[in-house]
């Protein structure tokens, strides 16, 4: 549902299909690349994947109009983001909106969106260093997410049930109406007013 870029870390989503439990399907949305280098590139990764797995692996490589990205995240299981840099990550707002829990790095605001165990799952993550987003140990982190899409996929009562939590947090805590009562909040604190 994003950018071909290297803070997305569709590089580790790849890589952990080869782990993922047998006969399901993987959907991987990835278009706009910032390199043609790096396009080529996770082409090359998807078609060692392929060789990898009998999971069969579709990739739309162009961006999705609202009208098909709202039933692809209804219709989903899972939705798995593996951004290794996030401020916020709106693509996991839109897939809880949805109903489908999240497994997702616990990198920068996503923790926000994503409650560990309750709307979906986060997989830890450790950076190689201040400057460098990049995990410190990529061969585990995509094991991880493996794993952490796995527990999900064996188990469609824990997926409804966050599906479910999913969706309330995003009407309690992101509908536009929350989101315009706490910018108010916020100016009155800043003018003074109580």
């Amino acid at each position: 549902m994003g950018r071909i870029t290297r803070q997305k870390g569709i590089v580790y989503l790849i890589n952990a299909i080869q782990y993922l439990i047998p006969d399901i399907q993987v959907v991987l949305c990835a278009s706009s690349p910032d390199t043609e280098e790096l396009k080529r590139e996770i082409a090359d990764k998807i078609k060692k994947a392929r060789t990898r797995t009998k999971n069969k692996i579709i990739w739309i490589d162009r961006s999705i109009p609202m009208d098909y990205l709202i039933p692809l995240y209804s219709h989903a299981s899972v939705f798995v983001c593996p951004s290794i840099y996030e401020p916020f990550g709106l693509i996991n707002l839109e897939a809880t909106a949805c109903g489908t829990p999240v497994v997702s790095s616990k990198a920068g605001g996503i923790p926000e969106i994503v409650d560990h165990g309750e709307t979906g799952l986060l997989v830890p993550f450790i950076q190689k260093d201040r400057r460098n987003f990049e995990p410190k140990y990529p061969e585990r982190f995509s094991r991880d997410l493996a794993e952490a899409i796995n527990s999900l996929l064996v188990s469609p009562e824990t997926i409804a049930v966050m599906g479910r939590r999913a969706r309330r947090k995003v009407e309690e805590c992101f509908s536009w109406k929350n989101v315009a009562r706490q910018t108010l909040e916020f100016y009155r604190e800043l003018l003074g007013y109580k």
